[in-house]
């Protein structure tokens, strides 16, 4: 929906409405409002193991990025020759381990729930793509290990990529290249999808059980437990 006249910059009433910052305001108000956002209640189904999977993975990505930061701020030399260093880049692994496994599992649950019921299918989607840009994530950071594993997962890379004919900007034997990529690009897209799919599912709700009524005992027709 479109604003007001009031709402649009130079408007009459523009200055008493907050001008075009206020539109903006009122505009993500509309479109999530606080009681969706930070919900003082769940449903009762909410209680299965299935979504801890879903909160494990963030979870363990704040872990990722903030491991993440403190191997960018020391660099490649400080992970391989301090004790320090060593005990972050292994946390970085471990958590980038958990995150994968926790969003396979939350990935597959709501596949089998049918997750994009009741006009959820961005939710999911976004979801989809999170897992994604999270395997190029993952893979970027076995090529800056700098040790065989990397030069050897390259070295394999760099045909297959090239067939495809992305590896003359994609050139998985340039080490800064990767290396940017890791710590820039590709956790900005992780994290900026992420916080996306969480405010869709705050918009949204989360998925009810198939067969699953609301509270007023409605059932939409999709079995989504949302009424029409």
């Amino acid at each position: 929906m479109s604003g007001t006249a009031d709402d649009r910059p130079g408007g009459p009433d523009s200055v008493l409405s907050g001008g075009w910052t206020g539109a903006v305001q009122r505009r993500a108000l509309r479109a999530f409002p606080p009681d969706k956002l930070l919900p003082t209640t769940q449903p009762e189904y909410v209680a299965s193991w299935i979504y801890v999977f879903g909160v494990l993975t963030l979870s363990s990505l704040v872990v990722v990025v903030v491991t993440g930061c403190v191997l960018a701020l020391f660099g490649p030399a400080w992970w391989h020759v301090s004790d320090a260093g060593r005990y972050i880049n292994s946390l970085h692994l471990w958590s980038v381990e958990l995150f994968m496994f926790a969003m396979v599992v939350h990935l597959w649950g709501k596949f089998f729930m049918a997750a994009w019921r009741g006009r959820r299918a961005l939710t999911w989607i976004t979801g989809a793509i999170t897992f994604l840009a999270s395997v190029g994530a993952a893979f970027t950071g076995y090529l800056v290990q700098q040790n065989f594993d990397s030069q050897w997962i390259a070295d394999q890379a760099k045909d297959g990529l090239n067939s495809v004919g992305i590896g003359a900007w994609f050139n998985v034997l340039d080490f800064g290249q990767m290396f940017m990529w890791h710590i820039v690009l590709l956790p900005l897209a992780v994290v900026a999808l992420a916080v996306l799919h969480m405010l869709l599912v705050r918009l949204r709700g989360v998925v009810p059980p198939i067969g699953v009524t609301t509270a007023d005992g409605a059932l939409g027709a999709d079995g989504s437990g949302e009424s029409a």
